[in-house]
């Protein structure tokens, strides 16, 4: 039986909402709004189920009721290109007020079909370098929302791997090249290799097959390990990646809770449910008025590592205590 310890709690506070009496935020008017939103992985996964609530929740806080005074038109991309530029089609197609987008893929596939409908994205990793935003502080257009990720987290991947692998020479850096900028990532991995002494391998995957190679190859000669990228395609097929990782004994950090507590040896990363709280807040402002292009784009402040000790136990790893005292959750 798993058994997840939380080590640590946090608390997110909308900023301002609280202020705002729910009567004044109750008053929107007799039109019942709509609101779009893109998911870009599917729909079976916990994690996003868990921000979609969230955001629902927020939304219900603030005075946005699906079925009252907003109407809610939800579509799962399950991580696949065509079906995500096919779900935003459609979705801009029903003119929404507004739409909630999950991810790089879903959010640049919005914006392709509408430069007037405000779109609010969640986990995206740099909108800048994705073209999506002109500038962080008045992104322009009709794009905002909020980072999952910045660039500094590639080289605290691969510092981690090493602290829990000290064995380690080779590290492959796992991505889809269709839905990842790994070059956002790629600076901060090449300073820490450097200093590590591991060399990086650029590994590009387009399905489990190649996935399979991929670790097969890590796994023939001792050193090897694998940091995984954050992105829609690399969460939608985390099963058999872990599996793949478990098979050729191949230690690996990933960049979301869900890697870990599915069996994978370690996870450092955003909370991904955290960002669906206040992008509600940025849904609501809109709604009232606001603009997309004056609204920042904001980037996370709450991280969480989870360690998995069983997995470290079968790839005969002993977790060192500096990762144990910095773990917010501990799989036994």
């Amino acid at each position: 039986m798993r058994i997840c310890l939380r080590r640590r709690e946090f608390i997110t506070v909308l900023g301002g909402a609280a202020a705002w009496p729910l009567a004044a935020r109750a008053q929107q008017g007799d039109r019942v709004r709509r609101i779009g939103v893109l998911m870009g992985g599917g729909e079976n996964d916990p994690e996003l189920k868990r921000g979609l609530s969230a955001f629902t929740q927020a939304l219900a806080d603030l005075g946005w009721t699906d079925g009252r005074n907003v109407r809610m038109d939800l579509r799962w991309g399950g991580a696949d290109a065509n079906r995500i530029g096919a779900l935003a089609q459609e979705l801009v197609g029903l003119q929404p007020d507004i739409i909630l987008a999950l991810g790089t893929l879903a959010t640049a596939a919005l914006q392709r079909e509408t430069r007037t409908i405000p779109i609010v994205f969640v986990t995206l990793g740099d909108p800048v370098a994705s073209g999506l935003v002109a500038r962080l502080n008045q992104p322009g257009g009709n794009v905002t929302g909020f980072g999952g990720s910045e660039a500094s987290l590639g080289g605290k991947w691969l510092e981690l791997l090493s602290e829990i692998a000290p064995g380690l020479k080779r590290a492959a850096i796992m991505f889809n090249p269709d839905a990842a900028l790994v070059s956002t990532y790629m600076p901060s991995i090449e300073t820490a290799a450097a200093a590590l002494k591991v060399a990086p391998i650029i590994a590009p995957v387009h399905s489990d097959a190649e996935i399979e190679t991929a670790i097969i190859s890590l796994g023939r000669e001792p050193g090897g390990g694998l940091v995984v990228m954050l992105d829609g395609f690399m969460i939608a097929h985390r099963a058999p990646i872990i599996s793949a990782a478990a098979r050729n004994n191949v230690p690996a950090v990933y960049p979301q809770s869900s890697f870990a507590r599915d069996g994978g040896l370690l996870s450092y990363g955003v909370d991904q449910v955290d960002p669906h709280r206040p992008a509600a807040s940025y849904v609501d402002r809109i709604l009232r008025g606001a603009k997309p292009a004056d609204l920042p784009v904001q980037f996370p402040t709450k991280f969480e590592m989870v360690v998995n000790l069983k997995t470290a136990k079968a790839l005969s790893l002993t977790v060192p205590p500096s990762i144990l005292l910095r773990a917010t959750e501990v799989v036994e």
